[in-house]
């Protein structure tokens, strides 16, 4: 392969200070080899798929110790391992309490961590994340021998570049984020059409020069598919009331010419507050849609338009 074959990733920017460089979208495995075994005809298609992820426009891949019960580490590992990965991008993934038990203390992090790197093949990493830390105490996980002690551990020795801490209630968040040891940080469903409610954190972030990931542009389904679908919201069943108000947000968008998907992924792309949105990918066709969906003519009328719809009365609570 020469220089000129080399497609460098779309509109790389640092993260914040963690060293580096992301693209506007960040391509999320949480379903990536489920219901796969090791050398199946299922398994071999999500391999394709990681190797188009690993090979495609955007400079990051997110992934967790968890996710499908490992096979998503373990699955991008056997595309690594077959075909590389392109120059620019890299996988992020994260640490994950003992499933069985629930300890999540600082052995747990460095086993979660060995764990990751056995599934794909390699001895370090760009970013870690402490993932959902909810099975031990904020004092617990910042304590002697917690959780946050493993991950400062693995950054002094060199092992990971940047640790990074990714959950969803903002109470928590905001403290471990108040801890200045963290640099970066991934909260989920909270900053979207219908809830801004990690406009606090996001901003504080930005202020200690974190770098932001901003994952479930569409609340894990309603966005994507709107008002009448039935989906859920933040993994929790929707009220009427919220299916009411996406459905005049529907509307307001058709008068633009915008898709309501389209609207719900242009809303974190464009905000100062985000430097990367994560959306979770099932397949390669869902990988040309998003970059058509990123590249969109979307008037500036539809924001203020939006905005005069009043808050929308989100399900999340914390």
């Amino acid at each position: 392969m020469t220089d000129a074959d080399v497609t460098p990733p779309i509109e790389p920017r640092p993260l914040g200070r963690s060293g580096t460089l992301a693209s506007p979208i960040t391509l999320g495995t949480s379903g990536l080899g489920a219901r796969t075994a090791p050398g199946d005809a299922a398994e071999a298609e999500a391999i394709d798929l990681a190797s188009a992820m690993l090979h495609g426009p955007y400079a990051l891949i997110d992934t967790s110790n968890e996710y499908a019960g490992g096979r998503s580490e373990a699955v991008l590992g056997a595309a690594l391992a077959r075909d590389g990965i392109a120059p620019g991008r890299a996988i992020v993934t994260k640490v994950d309490r003992d499933l069985a038990t629930g300890v999540f203390d600082r052995d747990r992090v460095r086993r979660s961590f060995e764990e990751s790197c056995q599934r794909l093949g390699v001895d370090r990493l760009g970013i870690l994340h402490l993932h959902d830390p909810y099975s031990v105490s904020f004092e617990e996980a910042t304590g002697p021998g917690g959780a946050v002690e493993g991950l400062l551990e693995l950054k002094e020795e060199g092992l990971v570049d940047a640790i990074g801490v990714a959950a969803g209630r903002m109470s928590l968040m905001r403290r471990y984020v108040a801890t200045g040891l963290f640099d970066v940080v991934l909260s989920h469903n909270r900053y979207t059409l219908v809830d801004r409610s990690a406009t606090p954190l996001f901003e504080e972030a930005i202020e200690r020069g974190m770098g932001v990931f901003n994952a479930a542009p569409f609340g894990g389904g309603l966005l994507a598919r709107g008002s009448a679908s039935g989906a859920t919201y933040a993994y929790g069943e929707t009220t009427a009331e919220l299916r009411a108000w996406v459905a005049r947000a529907e509307e307001v968008c058709a008068r633009h010419g915008v898709d309501l998907p389209t609207a719900a992924l242009r809303f974190s792309l464009r905000s100062p507050l985000v430097h990367t949105t994560v959306v979770g990918v099932s397949s390669t066709a869902r990988i040309d849609e998003l970059e058509l969906a990123r590249t969109a003519d979307v008037p500036d009328g539809l924001w203020s338009d939006l905005d005069a719809l009043g808050a929308a009365p989100s399900t999340v609570d914390d």
